[in-house]
């Protein structure tokens, strides 16, 4: 599975970050930069946590 920034979307409420902070990282300005990331199979239940509990729809889910 891979997650994608969608740009433009994000808001900077950060709560893909608190649910998954191993996958989505954020700047300096609180946003999330992450471009695509290949998610490792241990991790895909959070990554897909984080990005549900995104309210702007910011991340793609990409299964492989």
């Amino acid at each position: 599975m891979k997650v994608r920034q969608i740009p433009d979307k994000c808001c900077g409420h950060a709560r893909c970050a608190t649910y998954a902070p191993a996958i989505y990282r954020l700047d300096d300005d609180g946003y999330l930069a992450i471009g695509i990331v290949n998610v490792p199979a241990d991790r895909e239940r959070e990554a897909l946590h984080g990005a549900k509990a995104c309210p702007e729809r910011a991340i793609e889910v990409i299964e492989d």
